[in-house]
């Protein structure tokens, strides 16, 4: 059977579990905890860090990035990537705003300081952080509702890779209920038509202990 290992709200890892399923791929997941640095993962991934696939046939792959890429080479009938190479180069560029800029401004800001750094004792949550990581939420809606505004996809007319990404990134925010979205209806209109495609609702299941979502966070029509 195909493995990922996971943690909930990585949304590296999410990126991954929303291609699996765009692809119509089976897997089971395996919810790692990375700060205990097991030996078995790091055999894995001496990186320590999550995603990591381990494909049917034993093939054993890190990173999301390189995991995404691999499927779409693997398991080409359902292209996430694009159909030609101005839809990859466009994809890829998205794909790295989020992963790289939004992460960095928002993410680490935001996830980390409310979730990352209990599980791994670094205190509590810096008050700094938080605010700069609503701060720059709001820039990275406006991208979304202009790129969706003038595609029906973010990278193109089909959905790919880039609302994979970006949704990904969004839902771990949304489930800390740090996404103003009642200020920005065109990038909530976006993110409604993913939250409702059937590879989205694992995601809307899941939990982290000690945190509760907000009652927006799987709700279909919120």
């Amino acid at each position: 059977m195909r493995i990922l290992h996971h943690m909930p709200l990585s949304p590296f890892s999410r990126k991954v579990r929303l291609a699996l399923k765009e692809k119509g791929l089976d897997f089971e997941l395996s919810q790692e905890r990375v700060w205990e640095r097991r030996p078995e993962f790091l055999a894995l991934n001496p990186a320590g860090q999550v995603p990591v696939l381990e494909d049917e046939g034993g093939q054993v792959v890190a990173d999301s990035s390189a995991i995404v890429e691999y499927l779409d080479e693997v398991y080409p009938e359902r292209p996430m990537l694009g159909r030609n190479a101005a839809e990859r180069a466009e994809t890829r560029r998205i794909v790295a705003w989020f992963d790289g800029k939004f992460h960095a401004e928002v993410g680490l800001n935001l996830v980390f300081e409310k979730v990352t750094k209990r599980f791994f004792g670094l205190g509590n949550p810096d008050s700094a952080a938080l605010r700069i990581g609503k701060q720059f939420i709001g820039p990275h809606l406006d991208y979304i509702a202009e790129l969706s505004e003038r595609r029906r996809w973010l990278a193109g007319s089909e959905f790919g890779l880039a609302d994979i990404a970006a949704a990904a990134h969004l839902s771990c925010i949304d489930y800390l209920g740090d996404v103003p979205w009642e200020d920005f209806p065109r990038a909530k209109d976006w993110y409604a038509r993913v939250k409702s495609r059937p590879s989205f609702r694992p995601l809307l299941a899941d939990s982290v202990a000690g945190m509760r979502a907000p009652p927006h966070y799987a709700d279909l029509d919120f």
